[in-house]
């Protein structure tokens, strides 16, 4: 059977895959589980969501779920992802839920597990869970039964946070921040103008059903014509649930998160904050970002594509910054998980106290043309041993020299392997892999 969690939780078609009863029965397994691994007080837990229409439901279920197996819950309504992660952390809670799908569309959603702290939790802990889920153990009653509680004070809460965790105010900045009608609609633009900067929000009228429809992290057209239109100094995108932002440079070019990433490194790095000098990215990362970052002193470490591999290397090497190109950043000096507003607030902290434009920021590095082609296989296996896959590769290698590179990843869920080639031109690229496909279609 697959396993229940994936990399980012459990997420399906709410009512469908993703059921109340699931729900239902994934928190009081993981009540259970947390009191099993420590019976020295009553688990307390801390469950948010995005605003898309299931949500409601399923925030039902897992209270319900928590309750029914002993634990006191506090509600944080809708909340931005990090946030959740922040208030585990503050309030001393044992376990954070946060119910939502990021940026999949409104019928899907997730739920998203944080253990005390606020961190993800292990992968042994979601196997504990999932083996739980059918458990017949005998249920709490009387006062053994668990409390459900609203914090009224959490979106300030997280706010206040939000705040204290910039280097310098955001005055004269003149920004448009794209919502998704998700879980930032209120607490981006708030957070925002409150560290100085003059807003205009588009997309911060969630009704349930618009989350990430035409708009957010993955539709930044409308972000675009917005900053134009309002001659603002810049736009950021949240996706749906707000743990990761891309932005928008006056002119609207998309500043991605390599850029991002690029920004803040040579912040930190100036004053004092990038540990040894590492930033940590995946295998994805542009070349451009290599080159930039040896250019200014600061090595890369990478890793395999997953949130959760950078993050198990910042630990591992105590890092001070790391992320993907998909604008999911960590600041684990600031966050435990990643968080959208946090990176957008301190992106334009860097704009702020250097008086320079977002595109002359993000201008030190040079993005080369890349191109990702998915080729079917019978076997990925067959493909990752073979000899002429791995001669051609050397050949287009030796052709590109340190101008581009080459990388052939096996899908994770299909029988694909995905060939991505970077180049000077994209023509360059383009032709390097369409050859390298056509090796890998095939081998037999």
């Amino acid at each position: 059977m697959a396993r229940l969690f994936g990399t980012d939780g459990v997420r399906g078609l709410a009512n469908s895959d993703l059921s109340p009863e699931l729900a239902l029965a994934i928190a009081a397994s993981a009540a259970r589980v947390l009191a099993e691994h420590d019976r020295s007080h009553r688990p307390v837990a801390v469950v948010g969501r995005d605003p898309r229409a299931s949500g409601e439901m399923l925030q039902a279920a897992v209270c319900a779920g928590l309750a029914s197996a002993g634990a006191d819950v506090m509600q944080v309504g809708v909340l931005p992802t990090p946030g959740v992660a922040h208030l585990v952390a503050e309030l001393g809670a044992d376990l954070g839920v946060m119910i939502s799908a990021s940026h999949n569309p409104m019928p899907d959603n997730g739920i998203k597990l944080f253990a005390a702290g606020g961190h993800k939790l292990a992968d042994a802990i979601e196997d504990e869970i999932e083996a739980g889920l059918n458990s017949t153990a005998p249920r709490p009653t009387g006062a053994g039964v668990g409390r459900v509680y609203d914090i009224a004070d959490a979106h300030d809460r997280y706010v206040a946070h939000l705040l204290k965790s910039i280097p310098n105010r955001l005055d004269g900045l003149r920004v448009v921040v794209d919502c998704a009608n998700g879980a930032a609609w209120a607490a981006a633009p708030q957070a925002y103008r409150e560290a100085g900067a003059e807003v205009i929000a588009i997309h911060a009228l969630p009704d349930g059903e618009n989350i990430n429809d035409g708009c957010g992290s993955t539709h930044l057209d409308q972000l675009r014509e917005a900053v134009l239109a309002e001659g603002a100094d810049l736009g950021i995108a949240h996706d749906g649930d707000a743990d990761r932002c891309l932005a928008v440079d006056s002119a609207g070019n998309v500043i991605d998160g390599d850029h991002i990433m690029a920004v803040l490194a040579l912040a930190m790095k100036d004053a004092g904050e990038l540990v040894e000098d590492t930033l940590v990215v995946t295998v994805m990362s542009n070349l451009g970002l290599h080159l930039a970052m040896r250019d200014a002193g600061i090595a890369l470490r990478t890793t395999a594509v997953g949130d959760r591999y950078v993050l198990e290397e910042i630990r591992n090497g105590g890092y001070s910054l790391g992320g993907e190109q998909s604008g999911h950043v960590l600041l684990p000096g600031y966050a435990t998980t990643g968080d959208g507003l946090l990176t957008a607030m301190r992106l334009m902290a860097r704009v702020a106290a250097t008086g320079k434009s977002l595109a002359e920021l993000a201008g030190v590095m040079t993005q080369l043309p890349q191109v990702l082609i998915n080729v079917k296989v019978a076997d990925k296996a067959t493909v990752a041993a073979s000899s002429q896959v791995s001669e051609a590769v050397a050949a287009v290698e030796a052709e590109l020299g340190d101008t581009g590179r080459v990388l052939l990843r096996p899908s994770g869920t299909e029988q694909l392997v995905r060939v991505m080639v970077e180049a000077p031109t994209h023509e360059t690229a383009q032709s390097a892999a369409e050859r390298l496909s056509k090796v890998v279609a095939d081998v037999v």
